[in-house]
This record gives structure tokens, sequence and C-alpha cells, in this order.
């Protein structure tokens, strides 16, 4: 079973449960293990949040009469702290928060209930009960960038960002990579939302653009906006984190697709055989974790080059970040080693790559 709880009234029911205490124990086999999920947007965006949600409901499905779940959906990171502390209050045992914001909230929450377990989407902070996990999207974004310089006719891509964080530098980055591994002259028009879900803005930004001359657009926020505007311009797009064919059957050219629910069974299976530890997970194409939606639109070609990337990523024969990796001043970045960027270089980009003329923003 789940609730849905808006901040209100988890908040409502916290002050009935101050001075409560919960045991660190494993439930006894009649009790539920209360599961809280944390949402930056809403379950119906059909990106980011959605998919969440729906590792959430296979959860559900698997686990059955032994778990009980809760997810707050829209909170903004300023109410984040307060929500996350009042499922903490409330019996909540396993807490996932699921976006970069949510860091440092959770990690305050973390440090004045021990005997809870957390776990953090896209962050870096742990704690003996405070774990990490997150997806190797910037996987997925090369293969995006391959397929955009085949496909291009005017040789511009649009990108719609949320904010410029490492993330999504490193996502840029890895398109441009993959674009230019095929037509070096690619170039890039970049707009940032400064939300991760906002569809108007996000429809506005396709929208402008278009009129820029791109002819396809990648997006890094939550909701299928872009794709609708660029079913509506004749234009292609890639969907994110879900596969948003529906809302363009003659733009999407693939997608980017987010599987958490095999994670988070394995996580409430911890929980619930008394196993759980804190660590770092980022999976990527070859864990399942990402998936890449089917390829359309496109010709044979074009879907069998997809396709060969693809699978040698899964290998581990590609990189995206294969060295020499060079930033839009000119320096090369010093190489992790094993002939790639190190998964800490990657995790803390702020810097965008020879051939993108735009600059990062300052001050967000």
């Amino acid at each position: 079973m789940h609730r849905r709880i808006n901040r209100r009234a988890l908040f409502a029911v916290a002050l009935a449960a101050i001075g409560a205490t919960f045991s660190a124990g494993i439930a006894m086999a009649q009790e539920r293990l209360k599961i809280g999920f944390v949402y930056v947007g809403p379950v119906g965006d059909h990106g980011w949040t959605y998919q969440h949600d729906i590792g959430r409901q296979a959860v559900e499905r698997h686990f059955g009469n032994r778990v009980e779940t809760t997810f707050v959906e829209r909170v903004a990171s300023a109410d984040a702290e307060r929500v996350i502390e009042q499922l903490a209050r409330t019996g909540h045992r396993l807490i996932f928060t699921t976006s970069f914001g949510f860091m440092d909230p959770t990690e305050r929450v973390a440090r004045r209930h021990p005997n809870v377990r957390f776990e953090h989407a896209t962050g870096f902070k742990r704690a003996a009960n405070l774990a990490t996990y997150a997806g190797r999207f910037y996987e997925g974004r090369y293969i995006l960038g391959q397929i955009a310089a085949r496909m291009s006719k005017t040789g511009t891509i649009g990108y719609i960002g949320a904010f410029p964080i490492p993330e999504v530098l490193s996502g840029i980055n890895s398109f441009m990579l993959g674009a230019q591994s095929v037509r070096p002259d690619m170039k890039i028009r970049i707009v940032w939302a400064n939300a991760w879900f906002d569809p108007g803005r996000e429809a506005d930004a396709a929208r402008a653009l278009a009129d820029q001359g791109a002819d396809i657009i990648a997006q890094h926020t939550d909701s299928p906006a872009a794709m609708q505007i660029a079913e509506q311009r004749g234009i292609f797009a890639f969907g994110q984190n879900s596969d948003m064919i529906r809302f363009g059957g003659k733009a999407q050219l693939t997608a980017i697709v987010a599987d958490w629910g095999p994670y988070y069974i394995q996580r409430v299976q911890a929980m619930l055989d008394g196993r759980w530890t804190s660590g770092d997970v980022w999976g990527g194409l070859n864990t399942g974790m990402v998936q890449m939606a089917p390829y359309t639109n496109m010709p044979p070609d074009v879907k069998a080059m997809a396709e060969a990337t693809e699978a040698a990523i899964k290998a581990g024969t590609l990189h995206p970040f294969r060295c020499p990796v060079v930033r839009q001043d000119g320096q090369t970045v010093e190489c992790g080693g094993n002939g790639v960027l190190t998964d800490q270089q990657i995790l803390g980009m702020n810097f965008y790559i020879r051939g993108i003329e735009e600059r990062v923003p300052t001050g967000n």
C-alpha cells in the first residue's frame, strides 16, 4: 500500500509524533517497513519524477503488504529539510530523496536520525546511514550526440538545460563529444530553464532554439513540452528520463530512460534482511539503470551506428570521456590514468569542451 501526502498534512501528522522514538532494528514480520520518497516534481511529469515513482510502484508490487510507501511530490530545495525530517519522525525507516538539491538537507536530517536509513540520488555526500545512487546518463548522451550529427540538416542542435551543475554540464559535453566524433563542425545552442520541471519555460526554450535554426532538440529537463514543440515544428527531439514517444510520434529519435525499480527493490530487500549498508552506486548502460528507448524515425544505417555505440559502451570498449579531453579555452584536461577521465572528474565537471561556443553560467 502507499500514501500520497502533501506537505501541510505531513507536518500536521509529524507534530503529533514529536517525542516518539523508532527502533534501529529490523521490524517484526507483521510490521510493514515504512519507506518515504521525496520528489522534486509531480509524479505526472513524464520524466524524472515519473520514473522514480514507477520504481516506487515496483517496490509495492514486489513486496506487497511487507512495505508501506509514502511519497511527497513538488518539494522545493528550500522545503526539503522539513519534509525529510517529518518523514523520519513519522516512522519511515528508509527514505529516498531524489534530487541534487536535496543533498545537504538529507545529510543534515541523517545526522539527527542515525537509526533511519537515507538514500540520495545524484549526490556525493555519504555517512553510515546515508547512501548515494545515480545513473551514468552521460553514456546515453554520447549516443544522442552521434545520432544528432547524422540526422541534423542545419548542423545546429538545441539543448535545454535545467541548472549548470556538473551532471548537466557533463551531459552536454558528452553529447557534443558524440556529435563531434561523427561531424566535427557541429554547433550547439543552449538555453537554461533554471528549473527541473516547468513546461512553459521548456516549451518557450524549444521554440526559441527552433527559431535559431536548431532542427534537433535535446533536453536535461523533466517534462515532454520540448518534445511536443518539436512535433509541432516538424523537427526531431530526444526524450528525457522516460520514453516520450507518445508526445512526439514523428519527432522522437530515442530517449534516455532511467529504470530505478531494480535498485529500489534491492535496497528495500537489504533493509528487510537487516543487511543495509551505506555506499555509492553509479549505474550505466551495462547495469540497466540507464537504458535507451527504441531508435525510431531514422534510417537503418543511423540506427545501426547507435546500436553499435551502445554495445561498445556496455562492453567497456568505448568511453565518452576518453582522453584527450580539451576544454573550450584550449587547455587539455589531465587524463585519469586509464586513458579516460576519472569518475571524480566527471562528477565535478564545471567547464565546456572545445567546440561549444556558449559560456557556462555563473552565479547560479
